[in-house]
This record gives structure tokens, C-alpha cells and sequence, in this order.
């Protein structure tokens, strides 16, 4: 709590008081966090809808990471924190990624974009862990390719590989 204080300009106990404990800040920190991803969520299918994006072309979490935030955001690495450490805001965060994705898949598949699959909640986790992954991994991301994949180059490099995957798997030419 002193270091946070310090690095804020502020006392300790002007933590203690404002927030109660130690977990009340990171309470406070995760809610803000899912707050500022839930609106950045809401803007990308606003975005879309806005513009009447074809499925195919729908932004996905990474896309609207890199656009939607600062190059130097805290808000990427806290959210890979919030995923893997758990907790109810974690949880929740997860379910709401979880069901945007299933919303995805569903309608690029009603616009013939996409296949269900065998198992349409399986496909919908996958692509998500996908996402998720490169969020997570964005530190090891960075030091083995050499970008950043949330960087506009990054996103350019990374969104071609990928969808050449998903279009043509591993055996295209």
C-alpha cells in the first residue's frame, strides 16, 4: 500500500480511508479494469453495427484492444492477471468474452461466413483462447517476434498469419 501511495502522490492511510484494506483497492482496481473493458466491448459491437461490418470482418478482442487503447495501457497485462488468477470479477469478465463470442460465431454463421462446427461452444472457447493467448503471452509475444501484437504492425502481421490459418488451415501454400 506504501509503494502504490508513494507511486500515486498520496498517503497510506488516504488508501486506507478511501478504499478500507488492501482488497478493497484491488477491488476497486479490478472493477474499474472490467468497467473500462466492458465499455471498450460495448463501442467494438456499437462500432460494427454502426458501420454494418460483414461478419467476417468483425473486430475481434485483440482488434479492439489495439484500437481502442493506449499502446503503453496497463489495462492488457491487468486483464491476463484477472483471467488466470480468478476471483468473481475474473469469472464474470471470462462468462461476458465467453458469451461475445458465441454471439460472434452465431452470426457469421447465419451469414454463411462460418461453420458451427460439431460443437459451436467449443469452437466459440476456442477462437476466444486464441485471443485470450496472445493477451496473456504478449510479453513472450514481443521478445520472439520482435513487435508487439497489439501494435498496429503487430496487429498487420499477426491478423494475416491467423486468418490464413482459419481460412486455409496449415497445409496452404
Amino acid at each position: 500500500m506504501r509503494d502504490i501511495a508513494a507511486a500515486a502522490g498520496v498517503s497510506a492511510a488516504l488508501l486506507i480511508r478511501h478504499y478500507g484494506s488492501k482488497n478493497g483497492l484491488v477491488d476497486a482496481v479490478d472493477n474499474h479494469v472490467v468497467g473500462t473493458f466492458e465499455a471498450l466491448l460495448t463501442a467494438m459491437t456499437e462500432q460494427t453495427a454502426a458501420v454494418g461490418l460483414e461478419p467476417a470482418a468483425m473486430p475481434s478482442l485483440l482488434d479492439g484492444l489495439a484500437t481502442h487503447l493506449p499502446p503503453d495501457s496497463a489495462i492488457p497485462a491487468y486483464l491476463s492477471r484477472l483471467l488466470i488468477s480468478g476471483g468473481q470479477a475474473g469469472a464474470a469478465l471470462f462468462d461476458r468474452l465467453f458469451r461475445l463470442s458465441q454471439a460472434t460465431l452465431d452470426t457469421m454463421v447465419a451469414a454463411g461466413t462460418a461453420d458451427a462446427g460439431a460443437d459451436s461452444e467449443v469452437r466459440a472457447a476456442f477462437l476466444l483462447l486464441n485471443d485470450l493467448a496472445v493477451l496473456t503471452l504478449r510479453p513472450r509475444l514481443i521478445e520472439v517476434l520482435g513487435v508487439d501484437p497489439l501494435s498496429q504492425p503487430g496487429m498487420r502481421r499477426w491478423a494475416g498469419e491467423v486468418f490464413t490459418i482459419y481460412r486455409d488451415g496449415l497445409t496452404s501454400g
